[in-house]
């Protein structure tokens, strides 16, 4: 298990801004905090069904985080979004099905998130064993020229018969078909719900226009925090989002007198700073101050995986999300290793003297 001294050399220079940081803008008292009471205090409330409790009750006290209210989620759905070569080429064990639920498992993850086709092979094998969720939509690039779309590869029904706890989607906000897949998702999450899955959106920009002047707003906070609150409006139980990296989207998209959504100042001025967990406190509080949990993304595989993700977790814990959805740095190396990568993770989340900033 990582030590604290551990963390702080993965967190390098950044050690104290990260770890020291108070938040001056969203005080964490206004915040619902990830705890073991978050099913009781949050949904018992709502009008999920006694099935989804128990399902998400399942996820919360599965893995190494059990009893935290953290969660720890490996996602492979890379097969598809990025082709199979292009994932599974660093690692062949991955083409496997198998070896992505196992690494799940022997990785102390709360879940494991991929395919229909994944789930459905190891169902009978693996589906009591951890949590499933089934992504079940996707942007495929076979197509030429490649497009940017997600579609439905399958039906809630089929998640459910396979044993799924939960289902996932993928809304590509901003994107010229957003308004389809927004509604084809609304309804698979009504669906869901009343087949007792718990539900979970992968809240994505997707826009050319969105990278003005070099900058790529993609990561801005003030619109990625807005596409996490479309995604709890539609009862997203989870949201997942990509760590913010810049902020200013609308202001930007607003230049030479064009007319892009609506802002007020004072998301850059009093509920934002220049800080990345005070960007990410943003990201939260769009989430219904953090009654629905915030799942950061763990990002693409490099050099410095094991660093990237540690700073990556302590900027979601600090800023009161709820946990990492982290693949490609994962699977994309020998399995022990990714075990390792996996643990790291979440020996953030368990580390109390990493608190709420």
């Amino acid at each position: 298990m990582l030590s604290m001294d551990d963390i702080v050399r993965y967190l390098g220079d950044e050690s104290d801004a990260l770890l020291r940081h108070e938040c001056k803008t969203i005080p964490k008292e206004a915040l619902t905090v990830p705890s073991p009471a978050t099913v009781d205090e949050v949904f018992t409330r709502s009008d999920r069904n006694n099935q989804v409790l128990r399902n998400l009750q399942q996820l919360f006290n599965t893995g190494r985080l059990a009893g935290t209210g953290y969660v720890s989620i490996l996602p492979v759905d890379q097969g598809i979004e990025h082709s199979a070569g292009a994932s599974f080429a660093k690692n062949p064990a991955y083409f496997d099905p198998e070896n992505i639920v196992k690494l799940a498992i022997e990785g102390g993850c709360n879940a494991v998130a991929s395919t229909f086709g994944v789930l459905a092979l190891t169902s009978r094998k693996y589906a009591h064993k951890i949590p499933f969720i089934v992504k079940i939509n996707h942007n495929e690039l076979l197509t030429y020229p490649n497009k940017y779309d997600q579609v439905m590869f399958g039906s809630v029904r089929q998640a459910w018969e396979l044993g799924a706890a939960g289902i996932g989607a993928t809304i590509y906000f901003g994107s010229e078909e957003s308004t389809r897949q927004l509604q084809e998702v609304s309804e698979a999450f009504q669906e869901a719900h009343e087949l007792g899955m718990f539900t979970v959106l992968w809240c994505y920009l997707r826009n050319s226009r969105f990278k003005q002047g070099g900058v790529d707003y993609h990561t801005a906070a003030d619109l990625t925090g807005q596409a996490n609150h479309l995604g709890v409006t539609i009862e997203a139980d989870i949201i997942k989002q990509k760590l913010p990296e810049t902020n200013g989207g609308y202001k930007a998209l607003n230049l030479e007198g064009s007319s892009y959504g609506k802002t007020d100042e004072r998301i850059y001025t009093q509920l934002t700073s220049d800080h990345p967990i005070d960007l990410t406190r943003y990201q939260v509080a769009n989430c219904y101050m953090g009654k629905i949990g915030l799942i950061s993304s763990g990002g693409p595989s490099g050099q410095n995986d094991f660093a990237e993700a540690v700073r990556t977790a302590v900027i979601n814990k600090r800023a009161g999300g709820m946990g990492l959805i982290s693949g490609r740095k994962a699977f994309q190396r020998p399995m022990e290793e990714g075990i390792q990568l996996l643990n790291a993770i979440q020996d953030v989340y368990l580390c109390k003297e990493i608190t709420i900033a």
